[in-house]
């Protein structure tokens, strides 16, 4: 019971909020974020946002709250990504090696992002509870090696996002070695007047348009033009 009142004071830390990564009296943490240490050997982990080819979405806004109990706000995100492989199914070798603002220093405990599915033509807010398994699994190194003969970390998650509002999680692996899938305690998405935190969020306030290869690609497909 301990451990769900904290929960729900976390979740409601992100829906609401305190300033960003301002140190706290009491860090919000659960039990099994203040049993353990969670420090990262390569300092901090990055995160980045994917979209099938030709089926746009765009992240607005982001928080975090990491396993310090700290939470993070990103008014401003690194661009959301079109993979161009995951056709009808999602790749399982999504990579990003650039990151310039999508960044925090411990594993994440809670997470709340808004995103305009344009390709739904729809805001959606999804929120995230991870598991002490995936920050173990952040920590640890793979059984592999890189191309230069280097340790591999798993330091850069990756959430895809579909049609339908669908979510999935990877941490990032390397060469042909396919993503870790991330099996989160909880992931919800609410759109319409469902939306706490990502009510009035948007960046096409004047409706949605489908643009660029996306009128081309869809056509003769039936939505969500895929498994995802």
């Amino acid at each position: 019971m301990k451990n769900r009142n904290i929960i729900s004071v976390l979740i409601g830390t992100l829906l609401f909020g305190c300033q960003a990564q301002e140190p706290q009296t009491r860090p919000l943490q659960t039990v099994e974020a203040m049993s353990g240490d969670w420090t990262l050997p390569y300092g901090q982990w990055k995160f980045s946002f994917s979209t099938p080819k030709a089926l746009p979405a765009l992240v607005t806004h982001a928080r975090i709250i990491d396993t310090d109990g700290y939470l993070y706000r990103f008014f401003t995100l690194d661009s959301t990504l079109d993979n161009p492989y995951s056709i009808g199914k999602w790749s399982d070798k999504i990579r990003r090696s650039s990151f310039h603002f999508n960044k925090a220093n411990k594993p994440p405990q809670y997470m709340v992002f808004c995103w305009d599915s344009i390709i739904d033509k729809k805001t959606y807010e999804t929120q995230i509870v991870f598991s002490p398994e995936t920050w173990q699994r952040m920590k640890t190194p793979a059984n592999h090696v890189d191309r230069f003969g280097d340790t591999v970390w798993y330091e850069d998650m990756v959430l895809g996002l579909a049609p339908e509002g669908k979510v999935r999680i990877w941490l990032q692996d390397v060469g042909n070695y396919p993503n870790v899938p991330v099996k989160p305690l909880k992931i919800t998405t609410l759109s319409g007047a469902d939306l706490r935190l990502c009510k009035g969020i948007t960046r096409h306030p004047n409706g949605y348009t489908y643009f660029g290869e996306t009128p081309e690609f869809i056509k003769g497909k039936t939505y969500p033009y895929g498994e995802w």
